[in-house]
């Protein structure tokens, strides 16, 4: 995938995945001049990002539960 492919398919703007990648925060790799992404790299990556447990992640899944059972 080319930049415009994979910010699409991941929800972000190109810019954003641009900065994730100069923080190499995201996989990727240089073809020549441009930057590719393999889509099963892009989605190891999200399932691993989904599986971490972020700070004030229990209090938003109890918040959402609770407005829930109400």
């Amino acid at each position: 995938m080319n930049i415009r492919q994979a910010s699409q398919y991941l929800g972000v703007s190109p810019d954003t995945l641009y900065k994730y990648v100069g923080e190499q925060k995201i996989p990727a790799f240089k073809l020549g001049n441009r930057w590719r992404f393999k889509k099963s790299k892009l989605d190891q990556w999200m399932e691993e990002k989904s599986s971490q447990i972020e700070p004030g992640t229990k209090k938003v899944k109890a918040a959402v539960k609770a407005a829930g059972s109400q």
